[in-house]
């Protein structure tokens, strides 16, 4: 349990991301955890790399509307103090927090605030040792420093915890998860790090991570991108959504368009998708250009629109032809049809609860 998220066993991926404001800024920090929790995040990380920081954090742990973990390194005071601050789980890399007795230190605290851990092994970051012995980052070698790691945590009875083995290169990082699922029972943390920009990154991570979900390997998911934490949380979801594992807000199917659309599908596809951000029900929606292939997308969607000749497009309702739409603005007909939908669905939601 990260505070209430369950990690692993039946539970739901759950998405994360980190903050990169300075954690002392206790406002900006909150604005970014609004808005990736506003995104669908379960749960955010905020580093702490000072005693300011770990004093800002109960602020921000008291305030935030989801359960922070947070990202411990070099110092493992800073650990200590975290979980006195209400941190819901404590991120710990063994290439840099020092002996087993500070990492026993850290466990009591964590036990005694009801902490949850990970182990986070990191490519770029491993252990001397490690190093030494294999000569450069491989799978084994981020393997065998989790499992060091995690036979610590064993050893003190703590068992709250979960492990990563991330690493930039794609190959590499896959490999260690395999290795990793393989070796251990036990939730997993899976991402690739220092992906990049938002297209190289989401391109590199989702080759990668993809390959992981689409394996059964992984718990809870972070995609690391150099942009909005946000961003990060919309790239996740897309991810789990394309591979049915989690469905959060409107996923739109739409054609790259050619000669024969009969609207600009590109620029309306991009206005929908805008207009419909807010919505976070699961709804599907068809947006084709033409007849070739609109009417049988549509029969597999919500709502569903189909190009037709002179200005008059079809649209469907739960996969059936509805009413024609003729010369009629297109992005306010869908997204007027989205939304209600929402609404009737979370207003159904709502009887069935109560």
């Amino acid at each position: 349990m990260v505070g209430s998220v369950p990690v692993g066993g039946d539970a739901p991926i759950s998405v994360q991301t980190m903050t990169n404001s300075l954690t002392t800024d206790v406002k900006a920090t909150l604005a970014q955890i609004d808005a990736a929790a506003e995104a669908g995040a379960d749960i955010v990380r905020v580093s702490c790399p000072d005693k300011d920081s770990t004093k800002a954090l109960h602020e921000i742990c008291k305030q935030s509307p989801v359960p922070i973990v947070a990202d411990i390194h070099f110092h493992y005071r800073r650990g200590i103090e975290a979980a006195e601050a209400g941190a819901a789980c404590l991120r710990i890399n063994p290439g840099n927090i020092g002996n087993e007795e500070r990492v026993r230190e850290v466990i009591r605290a964590a036990r005694d605030h009801g902490c949850s851990m990970r182990i986070g092994v990191n490519g770029g970051s491993l252990e001397r040792h490690l190093l030494q012995k294999y000569a450069e980052p491989c799978p084994e070698a981020l393997v065998e420093s989790a499992l060091d790691h995690a036979r610590v945590l064993q050893e003190n009875d703590f068992h709250e915890f979960k492990i990563s083995v991330k690493a930039s290169d794609v190959f590499l990082a896959v490999a260690a998860y395999h290795q990793l699922a393989d070796a251990i029972d036990c939730p997993l943390h899976i991402g690739i790090t220092e992906a990049g920009g938002q297209r190289a990154g989401t391109v590199k991570s989702s080759i990668g991570l993809g390959g992981l979900l689409w394996a059964g390997i992984g718990d809870t998911v972070r995609v690391s991108l150099s942009a909005d934490p946000a961003e990060e949380v919309r790239v996740a979801y897309e991810m789990l959504k394309s591979l049915g594992l989690r469905r959060r807000g409107v996923t739109v199917i739409s054609c790259p368009s050619c000669a024969r659309q009969q609207f600009d599908v590109i620029s309306t596809v991009a206005t929908i998708e805008d207009r419909l951000a807010h919505i976070d029900v699961p709804i599907t929606v068809s947006i084709i250009g033409c007849v070739v292939n609109g009417p049988g997308e549509a029969r597999e969607t919500d709502i569903g629109l189909t190009g037709g000749g002179r200005g008059t497009h079809q649209i469907y309702v739960s996969g059936l032809a509805d009413h024609r739409l003729t010369d009629g603005d297109i992005v306010e007909h869908v997204v007027g049809l989205v939304e209600e939908r929402a609404s009737a669905i979370k207003a159904a939601a709502a009887t069935t609860a109560n």
